[in-house]
């Protein structure tokens, strides 16, 4: 049902509103002093309830308890508090009309200028472990209907949410008042508040009802708060911003610790080094250039700097590439690393952290983006994309922690089982495969790539990418495909250009005469069932 139509010829201007009385109810008391401190040297009433007027009476400022106002106790444990027409009247009427403002005058009712409200931490209370009935109470009522109610009426009542905006509020107090741009800012800010606990409310509720079992929801509500606008997008002519997701820990948590401002391919590219580098157990570099690897490569056994060591082996792999790319570590940065960079052009470089001689190196490369990752950092467990009109969403594709122990369960299809080493090195190519663009073919030795095709829209011609990149380093080297051949002319570029072993999905209907052509070389093949798309 559609609400009320009035005459827009009735409406008043009311840009600066003077704050005269406020409504304070919040259950996160940071810098609620401060806030009060302001509001009583202002002359401001603040009438408020519980713990929150008990505070600030404590602190020994003048408070107005909502039961005052109400003329009605709070009751039910508290859960009755603030839902009253003495309340919501104050925080409803529009003041730019004349007979709003004389209804309020018969009832006796004062209006509210600022209200300042956070809800119940429903969200902390679930992460503590809570269950039933303890979630249960934490569940907000009159704090919603408060901050949507001065919300919706932000040409009159200014609702703040965040100890964030106390600063801002409390200079335009003390400068004579709210205004409209600010109240509406506020008010924006505020419907995003109760969406976000609703969402959070409403996941739990889904959860507790479907079970775990449940893996895909049936709704999907994604937030996300505008972090900073970029000079532009993929292109200059695009416009662009950062958004982080609440509960997220990853590259948009990361804190840039020096270099120009970071742009939307240089997110996209560390977020691509992040995915290659962290798959590596053991300390591996990942350098990307335009979203796909021109280098992965773990440290060489018994190196004095391990990623130091893991970053030249996965530069070797292409250096003309790694010009102006993105690295990602998954260990912190050392002075050698620092010092291996220090005539390498690199736009941004990504790790848990860095030592402090690696940054006093870092500082002479001023353009250089130094991005130092979150302490809970980690990989999401889901992939979200957006499409037009839509948007897709799927497990992450990773690789179990036992990857080793997985392998034992590859098919042999071709060939003797080869030793250690080269199963070492044929688990390295098929994880490192996962972060190359498909149709995707690594070629690795010790541990570190030598060739890669990526992107091509046929497996032959990545196939042969890969070995003019590898050059005459693919002898002996060990090759992963994402995908199976669908064909046996793949393998046979590999083949003819000396590689040792291949691991790939197999499925294809031609698997017959692919295992032949490796059978006729004698080489190793296996598959493993499962392949590692990447779009």
């Amino acid at each position: 049902m559609a609400g009320p139509s009035h005459d827009p010829s009735l409406y008043r201007d009311r840009d600066v509103v003077p704050v005269r009385r406020a409504l304070v109810s919040v259950s996160d008391k940071t810098d609620l002093i401060s806030l009060a401190t302001a509001l009583a040297e202002a002359g401001v009433e603040i009438v408020s309830t519980g713990s929150t007027a008990a505070t600030i009476r404590d602190a020994g400022f003048a408070v107005t308890d909502v039961a005052a106002v109400t003329g009605f106790p709070e009751s039910l444990d508290g859960r009755v508090k603030t839902l009253h027409p003495s309340v919501h009247a104050g925080l409803l009427a529009d003041l730019r009309l004349a007979h709003h403002e004389n209804q309020l005058e018969d009832l006796g009712i004062r209006p509210f200028e600022l209200v300042v409200v956070n809800l119940y931490p429903f969200v902390e209370t679930v992460a503590s472990g809570a269950q039933g009935d303890d979630v249960v109470e934490q569940i907000d009522i009159g704090g919603p209907a408060m901050v949507r109610a001065s919300a919706k009426n932000y040409a009159n009542v200014a609702i703040v949410v965040s100890p964030e905006s106390y600063g801002s509020v409390i200079e335009s107090i003390r400068a004579g008042g709210t205004s409209l741009a600010q109240r509406r800012e506020l008010a924006a800010r505020a419907f995003a508040h109760t969406a976000e606990y609703d969402r959070a409310v409403a996941t739990w509720f889904a959860d507790e009802t479907l079970g775990e079992d449940v893996d895909l929801p049936s709704h999907l509500t994604i937030r996300a708060e505008r972090l900073a606008t970029l000079r532009y997008g993929e292109n200059m002519h695009q416009r662009a911003a950062i958004y982080t997701r609440t509960g997220g820990h990853g590259i948009a948590q990361a804190t840039q610790l020096q270099g120009k401002e970071m742009s939307y391919n240089n997110y996209v590219d560390a977020d691509a080094a992040l995915r290659a580098a962290f798959d590596l157990v053991k300390p591996a570099v990942a350098i990307i250039k335009h979203a796909n690897p021109c280098g992965i490569a773990v440290t060489a056994p018994n190196a004095l700097d391990p990623i130091a060591s893991a970053h030249l082996r996965a530069h070797a792999c292409d250096p003309v590439s790694a010009f102006g790319g993105v690295i990602a570590a998954n260990r912190k940065v050392t002075l050698k690393m620092a010092e291996n960079l220090r005539d390498i052009f690199t736009e941004v470089i990504v790790a848990p952290d860095f030592e402090p001689e690696a940054l006093e190196v870092f500082r002479l490369k001023n353009n250089l983006r130094v991005l130092k990752l979150p302490d809970d950092w980690k990989q999401e467990p889901m992939d979200v994309r957006l499409i037009s009109g839509g948007l897709l969403l799927q497990d992450a594709d990773r690789f179990p922690d036992d990857i080793e122990s997985v392998a034992t369960d590859w098919e042999l299809v071709s060939g003797e089982r080869p030793d250690a080493d080269a199963m070492t090195n044929l688990i390295f190519a098929w994880k490192s495969c996962r972060a190359v663009k498909s149709n995707a073919i690594v070629l690795a030795k010790d541990s570190a790539t030598v060739g890669i095709g990526m992107g091509q829209v046929n497996r032959v011609d990545s196939c042969r990418l890969a070995v003019e990149r590898a050059g005459d380093r693919v002898q002996g080297a060990v090759a992963a495909s994402d995908a199976f051949f669908p064909f046996a002319d793949g393998p046979q570029v590999l083949i003819d250009a000396g590689v040792s072993a291949i691991v790939q999905p197999g499925g294809s209907v031609r698997d017959e005469e692919v295992v032949k052509a490796a059978r006729d070389a004698g080489i190793t093949m296996f598959f493993t069932r499962e392949r590692h798309f990447f779009h």
